[in-house]
């Protein structure tokens, strides 16, 4: 029997026959995350093709879980999971939840990806926690290699965080200057933003207010308050 070739009759194997192909669930996620259009889908699964995407969307809606919104010409199409995958969010959660409890730190900040921390920031601004108007916060990330990365966030009252891969060249009013790892590992909940700014590894430069309410406007993730099974939350902090 080949591996997709799951006896039918049982239901454990028809989820898994929609939900194993590679990506599918990171798609969902990425929906439920507020992301609609192409372009955007992508930079929340930066290691994903635009190939595969485009096929494996195509099969999440001929499967039921997606819906293509083609309003209009000129304008870009748009993908919304459906009721039928709507249902799966809290089981997907679920499993997220498991994993964050159970799976070491040391082992999940292994592979870290910049852009895709810096896409997953962008989404949790809390606007209202910053000055009521145009806010710009500049990222300095070094990584594991010694190689350095500058993100822009531009945040503007009433509208939806930008991210910015070159220098938009505003005034910056926040620098954040930072070990990638020990950014990742705050804004998942291994470790604190207070224990890495303490620490070094994190520091802030500018807006002396916006520095102070980090922890008010850069919210982390929803997984970093789940309590980790059988470890201490600063097992993973740096020192």
């Amino acid at each position: 029997m080949s591996d997709s070739n799951y006896p039918k009759f049982c239901p454990v194997a028809m989820a898994a026959s929609l939900l194993e192909p590679r990506w599918t669930m990171l798609l969902l996620c990425e929906m439920w995350f507020g992301s609609t259009r192409f372009n955007e889908i992508q930079r929340g699964v930066p290691g994903m093709s635009p190939g595969l995407l485009s096929k494996r969307l195509k099969e999440m809606e001929a499967n039921g879980l997606v819906v293509r919104n083609d309003s209009g010409r000129g304008t870009h199409a748009e993908y919304f999971p459906t009721p039928l995958a709507n249902e799966l969010e809290p089981l997907i959660r679920g499993l997220g939840e498991w994993a964050h409890r159970n799976i070491d730190c040391e082992v999940s900040l292994q592979n870290l990806d910049a852009r895709l921390l810096m896409w997953k920031i962008r989404g949790k601004i809390d606007l209202l926690q910053l000055p009521k108007r145009k806010s710009v916060i500049q990222f300095i990330l070094n990584d594991a290699s010694n190689e350095t990365a500058n993100y822009w966030l531009v945040a503007k009252p009433g509208e939806e965080t930008d991210l910015c891969y070159t220098d938009p060249k505003f005034d910056v009013d926040l620098f954040v200057v930072c070990e990638l790892r020990a950014l990742t590992s705050a804004w998942m909940g291994h470790s604190t933003f207070e224990a890495e700014i303490e620490s070094g590894l994190i520091s802030l430069t500018g807006h002396d207010l916006m520095a102070r309410t980090l922890t008010k406007w850069l919210t982390r993730s929803s997984f970093a308050e789940i309590a980790k099974k059988g470890s201490d939350r600063d097992d993973c902090k740096f020192a």
